[in-house]
């Protein structure tokens, strides 16, 4: 189980505080996404952000409303990359999944599962890496995991 606070989060609630109410559930489930978004005045859209996704897996469910956001997902595998403005960073990554659920308010987010990730994350405070879910976070976030199972302290 991992429990953050990011306060690039605080950043992103300008860009979510008036996002409206969205829930699903989903049995199998596989996609792709891409998207170039910012400086538009809508929800999720105000700060400038890349990024590319695919995922498929067995068992999801999500809901969110403003700030907030709750999600469940059973076995899943996904890949991405995102850059983002906000946190003047950029990410790749893979993970396999047996399961997880999170929640997060704001900057604050707790999840539990288990999985294996593998990536870097690297921008003007942090820098992270990961192999089979073994890695450590260093800079405005300190932490290591162990097969998918970490500690977090965000500093700031």
């Amino acid at each position: 189980m991992a429990v953050t606070y990011d306060p690039s989060g605080i950043v992103e609630m300008i860009d979510t505080f008036d996002r409206p109410r969205k829930a699903f559930a989903k049995g199998a489930y596989a996609g792709t996404d891409k998207y170039a978004v910012g400086l538009e005045d809508k929800p999720g859209k105000r700060i400038p952000k890349a990024g590319v996704s695919a995922s498929a897996g067995v068992g999801r469910a999500r809901a969110e409303w403003s700030v907030f956001d709750a999600e469940a997902k059973g076995p899943n595998a996904s890949a991405g990359a995102v850059a983002s403005a906000a946190s003047l960073s950029a990410s790749a990554f893979a993970r396999a999944e047996l399961g997880s659920a999170s929640a997060a308010a704001g900057p604050l987010k707790a999840t539990l599962g288990l999985s294996a990730d593998t990536g870097v994350s690297v921008g003007a405070t942090h820098l992270e890496a990961k192999v089979l879910g073994c890695g450590f976070s260093v800079g405005r976030k300190m932490g290591v995991s162990l097969f998918g199972t970490g500690l977090e302290l965000n500093l700031w």
